[in-house]
């Protein structure tokens, strides 16, 4: 465990570091994308985040191959060298794509070549488990097709869900932190060895989407484009192929007795089948609605429009934080109730909860306006781009619960963030330099972790000021 950590750690500090200097780097590559009529963010905001994202999974690849246990991973089995061959073909097409822009048939083509590659290299789903039947064994065919299917799918499924600031990150993390701690128990409590390198993509998935996640937070400093996105749901899919179909059922009967009870507790492997589909849920649902919504309305199913789930959050009184963390918290309801599942598939309490969590959700997702009370002892943990005078509203409209002590001011309702200098109090130098931003043409201001931010008002068109939008399947 502790060299996992250490691998997760690497991987998350390397892709933390890099993201600044490419965040330069795209700006003088000019990899910003002028704003277009369907899309949501008000401001040019570089991509190729996916770079650094690359950069710490070949550092935790490099430090994973140094370690006394992992290392012997990388002498037994071609899977890290393969993920790592497919990673850089997906990521090479990502990169062109984010600068001169890559026709959407060349991309599909792309991905299909990365899996190939993948599956050349020995990382393919050999067998299934088939509850009533046994173990399956595949063909050489069906275990090439089933592979690039479930490769290509996945990617597009992280690229379609990458709409709003820090949520395809946010929720890959989530993803990953359910299929390591599943891998994990396939490998160390039942000593399976062919579930290590699962447990290693997942882990390495963490550390890269944990270290950009800082820069891809709202208002986003930078997007990971279809360099990253496509990225990470290479390493994925490439996690659940390995354990899918790569873990010897033979194995398990050893620790169960019988073919049943491995057949029965093979019976979760599905979960790293699924575990994908946990982010395709939400955007697969928006598709599907989008489609009747535009045929019911006599438009064509391809029509743009600014009708998708996110903007629905937003239009319903949402802030964009909180229409992020209700899409995580569905998210990690799916995925950790799959793996509990998964254990302990007979415990009605599992079940119990799944349904109470889902109410609770369900209550979030009705009140937008709720804005809950900050005690003052949690002050301290807030960052302080979040932290806001006491009475100022919030990106909904709403007031804030913070304190009135507050060291700091933000006003969220000009997007202009300003910080008490010198030991004045936060109210009078907040209100200063809103008064001066009231008499004057509305600028883009600094943010305090660098970003920069539009006025409510943008002045060439009057629009009201929004989160930003990356992904290009979800405006």
């Amino acid at each position: 465990m502790r060299e996992y950590l250490l691998t997760l750690c690497v991987a998350a500090a390397v892709t933390y570091l890099l993201t600044g200097p490419v965040r330069k780097f795209a700006i003088a590559a000019k990899a910003m994308p002028q704003i277009r009529a369907r899309d949501v963010h008000r401001e040019p905001t570089p991509r190729l985040g996916g770079i650094a994202m690359f950069g710490g999974l070949c550092a935790g690849l490099l430090v994973a191959s140094q370690l006394t246990n992992i290392g012997e991973l990388f002498v037994l089995s071609d899977e890290p060298r393969a993920l790592l061959s497919g990673a850089g073909l997906i990521w090479l097409l990502g990169v062109l794509d984010d600068k001169w822009g890559v026709d959407a048939l060349v991309k599909l083509g792309g991905q299909m070549i990365a899996a190939g590659v993948m599956v050349l290299q020995g990382l393919t789903i050999l067998w299934l488990p088939v509850p009533g039947v046994g173990n399956v064994a595949l063909t050489q065919l069906q275990g090439t097709l089933l592979t690039v299917a479930l490769v290509v799918i996945t990617i597009n499924a992280v690229n379609f869900v990458d709409g709003l600031d820090g949520l395809a990150s946010g929720m890959v993390t989530i993803a990953a932190a359910a299929f390591f701690m599943y891998a994990y128990r396939i490998w160390y409590g039942y000593g399976v060895e062919a579930a290590a390198p699962a447990t290693l993509f997942a882990v390495l998935l963490m550390g890269m989407c944990l270290g950009f996640l800082p820069h891809n937070m709202h208002p986003a400093r930078i997007f990971m484009g279809d360099s990253g996105s496509m990225l990470i749901g290479l390493v994925l899919a490439a996690g659940a192929v390995s354990i899918t179909g790569q873990v010897d059922p033979d194995l398990m009967v050893q620790h169960t007795g019988s073919v049943r009870s491995a057949v029965h507790t093979m019976v979760p492997l599905y979960m790293p089948l699924l575990l994908p589909l946990t982010i395709i849920a939400i955007p697969v649902a928006d598709l599907v609605l989008a489609i009747v919504r535009r045929t019911w309305r006599g438009e064509s199913p391809f029509a743009a429009d600014k009708g998708h789930l996110h903007h629905r959050l937003l239009e319903i009184g949402h802030s964009h934080s909180r229409a992020v963390l209700i899409m995580y918290f569905w998210s990690a309801l799916i995925a950790f109730g799959a793996v509990a599942f998964s254990v302990q598939s007979s415990s009605l309490a599992i079940v119990l909860a799944i349904v109470l969590l889902s109410a609770v959700g369900l209550v979030v997702l009705l009140l937008p306006r709720f804005t809950p009370q900050v005690p003052r002892w949690a002050y301290a943990f807030v960052p302080p781009r979040y932290r806001r005078a006491p009475g100022a509203p919030d990106e909904s409209g709403t007031e804030s619960g913070i304190p009135s002590d507050a060291p700091y001011l933000v006003n969220f309702e000009k997007n202009a963030q300003f910080a008490a200098p010198n030991g004045n109090s936060a109210e009078t130098a907040g209100a200063e330099k809103a008064e001066k931003a009231e008499n004057a043409p509305q600028p883009a201001f600094a943010g305090l972790n660098g970003a920069t931010a539009i006025g409510r008002n943008d002045q060439r068109g009057g629009r009201s000021s929004g989160p930003s939008c990356d992904s290009e399947h979800t405006k």
